[in-house]
């Protein structure tokens, strides 16, 4: 199975952008279904984004809905999340998470593979 590692986090003014990436180890990338989700102090892992295989279908949380954006290359093994109008509000622990589906899942449990994560911090 794929071994995932986030990066691109860090510290953004409100109304800034930041993208993160999630590269994927082994040749099955294709084979699974994305997403990212994130978890804020004091609250619980919650949804905010997912892929399809081919990247032909999304999912979004309606709190990033016309803010974020997920893509991934299949070529390169990687997911995105580009995040744009970030809010103070979005500040957590991104995590990247993989399931070998056909599904564009979005509940926390659908996943069993994830990241270590990356921090996003957005100043006000």
């Amino acid at each position: 199975q794929v071994q995932l590692v986030e990066s691109g986090g860090g510290l953004v003014q409100a109304g800034g952008s930041l993208r993160l990436s999630c590269a994927a180890s082994g040749r099955t990338f294709s084979r699974y279904t994305m997403g990212w989700f994130r978890r804020a102090p004091g609250k619980e892992r919650e949804f905010v984004a997912a892929i399809s295989r081919s990247g032909g279908s999304t999912n979004y949380a309606e709190s990033v809905k016309g803010r974020f954006t997920i893509s991934r290359d299949n070529a390169k093994n990687t997911v995105y999340l580009q995040m744009n109008s970030l809010k103070p509000e979005d500040t957590a622990v991104y995590y990247c998470a993989a399931r070998e589906t056909i599904v564009v899942l979005t509940n926390t449990s659908g996943y069993n593979i994830w990241g270590q994560g990356t921090q996003v911090t957005v100043s006000s």
